[in-house]
C-alpha cells in the first residue's frame, strides 16, 4: 500500500455512515487515497449497507478511481481516487436508502470536477435516519448557494420505505472556489410554512391531522405570524405508501430552520405533526442562525474551527459562534 494512503477510523463519534461519506468525498477532492476501517461500528448492523455501497461506487466512478473491499457488510474499504470528471452518473440503492445521503457524498465531488455533472440518484426520498428531500431542497440548497455552489435539483419521483423507488436528478456546475459567508445575525422569524403529505393508499385525513396539530403547537409560542402548512395527497409522482411533515421558518436576515417527522405504523398523525412542530420550535428558540441539522451539513476542507460563546444579549446559554478558517476549497481543474 502506498505511503500516501490516509487511514480513517469509522467508529469515531457516532460510528455511522456520515464519517464514511465525508471521508470518501474529501479523498476524492484532495486526490488522496484513503483506507476506512471499522465502518459503521456504532450501528446495530455494522458495515456497508446498499446505500453506502452505492455512494462509494458513485464517487469511484466520478473520479475514475479504484475501490477495494466494497461489498455489502464490509467494514473496511480503500479508495484511490483519480481526477474528478464531469458527465452523467447514476447511483441506485435499489432500496429506500436516502437519495439525500447519496447527494451528500457526491455533490462536493461534482463541485470540484473538470466540467458539469448530471447525477441521477435513486432510492428513498423521505426516510428515517436521513434528511427528508424537502429539507435538502428548502434549507440546505439556498444556504449552500451562498457559498457560490451552483446546482439544480429535479425531483422526478418520491420513494418511501421499504422499496424506495424515488429519483432525484442533480445538475451541478463546478466552481473555482467556495466563497465565505457570515451567519451571525438571526433577525426575527418572518415566515413559517410547510407541507404535510400522504402517499399511496393512506387517507388524506392523515395529512390534515398532521397539519392541524403542528399549527396548534406552534401557535402556542408564535402568535403573530400566519402559519401555512399545506396538506397534500401525493399520487402520480410517489412510489409506495408514506406520510410525513416538514415545517420551515425563515428569518429577516435570511436564516432558515426546519422541523420534520415521518409517520410510523401505530403512531397517530397528530403526534407526528406535534413532533415536527416541537423540533422547529427548539431550533428557533435558541436564537442561533442554523438548526441542528444544517450545522452538521455546512462543511469546509482543510479548515480550522474556533468556537466561542455568543455575546449577543438575545442569545441563551447554549448559543455559540463557530468560526471556520481554511483553504483547500480551490478547484485545480478550473
Amino acid at each position: 500500500m502506498a505511503a500516501t494512503t490516509f487511514e480513517m477510523d469509522g467508529s469515531v463519534m457516532e460510528g455511522g455512515g456520515q464519517i464514511l461519506r465525508v471521508s470518501a468525498a474529501l479523498s476524492c477532492i484532495q486526490g488522496a487515497a484513503i483506507k476506512i476501517n471499522k465502518i459503521r461500528a456504532g450501528r446495530s448492523t455494522p458495515g456497508l449497507r446498499p446505500q453506502h455501497l452505492s455512494g462509494l461506487e458513485l464517487v469511484r466512478d466520478m473520479c475514475n478511481g479504484n475501490l477495494e473491499g466494497a461489498t455489502v457488510g464490509s467494514t473496511e474499504i480503500t479508495l484511490t481516487p483519480g481526477k474528478i470528471k464531469g458527465g452523467n452518473h447514476i447511483a441506485d440503492t435499489q432500496t429506500a436508502g436516502s437519495v439525500g445521503l447519496l447527494m451528500q457524498i457526491s455533490l462536493p465531488c461534482a463541485l470540484f470536477a473538470q466540467g458539469p455533472s448530471e447525477l441521477c440518484l435513486k432510492g428513498g426520498t423521505n426516510a428515517e435516519m436521513a434528511p427528508q428531500i424537502d429539507y435538502t431542497l428548502k434549507v440546505f440548497k439556498p444556504i449552500a448557494e451562498r457559498f457560490g455552489v451552483q446546482f439544480d435539483c429535479d425531483l422526478k419521483m418520491r420513494g418511501y420505505y421499504p422499496k424506495g423507488g424515488g429519483e432525484l436528478v442533480l445538475k451541478v456546475n463546478p466552481v473555482k472556489e467556495l466563497s465565505p459567508i457570515n451567519l451571525t445575525e438571526r433577525g426575527n422569524i418572518t415566515k413559517i410554512y410547510g407541507r404535510a403529505f400522504v402517499a399511496g393508499v393512506l387517507p388524506f385525513k392523515l395529512a390534515k391531522d398532521m397539519s392541524t396539530a403542528a399549527v396548534r403547537t406552534i401557535r402556542k409560542e408564535v402568535k403573530d405570524l400566519y402559519i401555512n402548512i399545506q396538506s397534500l395527497q401525493e399520487k402520480d409522482k410517489a412510489c409506495g405508501n408514506g406520510n410525513g411533515i416538514i415545517i420551515i421558518a425563515e428569518s429577516s436576515s435570511g436564516c432558515i430552520f426546519a422541523g420534520s417527522s415521518l409517520g410510523k405504523k401505530g403512531v397517530y398523525a397528530d403526534k407526528v405533526g406535534i413532533e415536527a412542530a416541537e423540533m422547529l420550535l427548539r431550533n428557533i428558540r435558541h436564537n442561533g442562525c442554523v438548526d441542528d441539522f444544517l450545522q452538521d451539513q455546512v462543511r469546509h476542507t482543510n479548515a480550522k474551527f474556533v468556537i466561542r460563546k455568543s455575546e449577543d444579549e438575545h442569545a441563551n446559554n447554549d448559543t455559540y459562534i463557530i468560526e471556520c478558517q481554511g483553504v483547500g476549497a480551490t478547484n485545480p481543474n478550473l
